[in-house]
């Protein structure tokens, strides 16, 4: 009977710790985005039932627990676009990756030496940085190159009239993988009158992975950095580096803080 007991009470504490687990890895897929609103929003409802339960309120119950089914509703509808990045963000990732995460960019002084020479001579760019979901579907998009990272490289592919310059380079460790790729373009409609091509192609392609996109702007000269759907412009070389590391920093402080949560 005992070991009974003790086989139930171990399928249970596994039972709580994967629940958690998952709760904790959906908060951080949705922190930071709107739809973290709404699970705020259910969340009250959720605990106002309670409350009305508890206090014997039949009517309020009644109504709540009926709102509760309109918003789970609505919040697959509204956010169809998070939902679906979320669950492409769980199905990409690689193996035993969904647990790990880059300390650092191998080939980011690279990359960075050529963004900076490509701002100062006016030449539009749009740079990948592949980290733990595949990107394998946009490589095969365009050029295959898999060539050692170098600046003259990068820069060499964007200078016009290059065949290669029209697109997106993407690169995989201390790899140019493939070049003149074509991204998603993002389906946000506020974002159509604020940015051109390159820059919805670098938010739409962060929005379905966890890839660092970089844009330098023919126009401005301006360099930006998109990353999960969110973009920084206006950025200086040293602020680039520093979003880059802060960027990588935080993943593996994050993923860090979730391995000690699981072992507990």
């Amino acid at each position: 009977m005992w070991e009974a007991i003790s086989n139930s009470l171990i399928i249970d504490i596994l039972d709580i710790m994967i629940v958690a687990f998952l709760l904790y890895r959906l908060i951080l897929l949705v922190r930071g985005t709107r739809a973290i609103q709404m699970f705020i929003g259910l969340g009250l409802l959720v605990v106002l039932s309670w409350l009305a339960g508890r206090l014997g309120m039949i009517v309020v119950k009644q109504i709540i627990s009926s709102l509760q089914t309109v918003w789970v509703v609505a919040f697959i509808i509204i956010f169809q676009p998070e939902l679906r990045t979320a669950l492409t963000y769980l199905g990409r990732r690689r193996g035993l990756a969904f647990f790990t995460a880059h300390d650092e960019i191998p080939a980011e002084h690279e990359v960075v030496k050529a963004v900076e020479r490509l701002s100062r001579r006016g030449l539009g760019a749009l740079i990948v940085l592949e980290r733990d979901i595949s990107l394998g579907r946009w490589a095969r998009s365009g050029t295959m190159v898999n060539a050692d990272v170098s600046s003259e490289l990068i820069e060499s592919i964007f200078t016009v009239p290059g065949p290669l310059h029209d697109g997106a380079v993407i690169v995989t460790g201390d790899k140019v993988i493939a070049a003149a790729c074509i991204l998603p373009n993002t389906e946000r409609t506020e974002f159509g009158y604020m940015f051109g091509t390159r820059h919805r192609a670098a938010i739409g392609l962060s929005e379905v992975s966890d890839a660092l996109v970089i844009v330098v702007s023919e126009e401005t000269r301006a360099i930006s950095l998109a990353y999960r759907g969110e973009i920084k412009r206006g950025l200086s070389i040293d602020d680039l580096t520093a979003e880059l590391n802060r960027i990588v920093a935080v993943s593996e402080k994050t993923v860090t803080t979730a391995g000690e949560d699981s072992s507990l």
